[in-house]
């Protein structure tokens, strides 16, 4: 498990082998931020640390959102390509909708996806990014990226996938839909949305 305000933590775990996390990770207990900055406070080394992590979150509750009981808020995904402008998914609208915008994707192409999200109230322990991908109602992929854990903060905060090749080939071509999920190591679902994108033999 990474520092407890760390988000660095990056690692793909498979489907067979995430089950058997699942089946053996017992989270630690959430801390709330006056907890962890109680622990050890006759430290002062271990204090300055802490506080230098938790930034402006120690000054007092940070809600970018008071309407939003939420303390996980995911705003965009966005699909990465070098040298090639973003293509970018609104999370924070309708969510039925999103299906009906295609990412047209060149096989064989290396990308990235990119999450924006709000972390508000308290901190966040163990965010996990989960996507399974299907084609014609098939499964044909699983990852789970370990997103890490991360302090509550007034700006937007990001998570990078690490780099994939998308398939390539005649058989590869073709149109695949994305169960995409943000959770935790408590199970909660910060959100669960699907989308959709297609693999041609060029960009158009």
């Amino acid at each position: 498990m990474s520092d407890p305000v760390q988000g660095d933590n990056i690692e793909n775990v498979d489907s067979p082998d995430l089950e058997e996390l699942d089946s053996t990770y017992k989270p630690p207990p959430e801390k709330t931020i006056e907890e962890i900055l109680e622990a050890d406070k006759e430290d002062e080394s271990l204090r300055k640390y802490k506080e230098t992590l938790l930034g402006e979150a120690k000054a007092g509750k940070v809600i970018v959102e008071p309407d939003d009981p939420r303390k996980v808020i995911v705003k965009k995904l966005a699909l990465c390509v070098a040298d090639r402008p973003d293509m970018e998914l609104d999370l924070s609208g309708d969510l039925t909708q999103l299906k009906k915008q295609v990412f047209v994707i060149k096989e064989g192409v290396s990308y990235k996806i990119r999450i924006d999200f709000v972390v508000q109230r308290e901190i966040v322990h163990g965010l996990k990014y989960i996507q399974k991908t299907y084609r014609l109602s098939m499964p044909v992929d699983k990852m789970t990226h370990m997103v890490g854990s991360y302090p509550p903060k007034t700006e937007i905060q990001s998570y990078t996938t690490p780099q994939e090749d998308a398939p390539s080939g005649v058989m590869a071509r073709g149109t695949y839909s994305v169960h995409s999920l943000f959770t935790d190591d408590d199970k909660n679902e910060h959100l669960k949305w699907e989308w959709t994108f297609e693999i041609k033999k060029d960009w158009k």
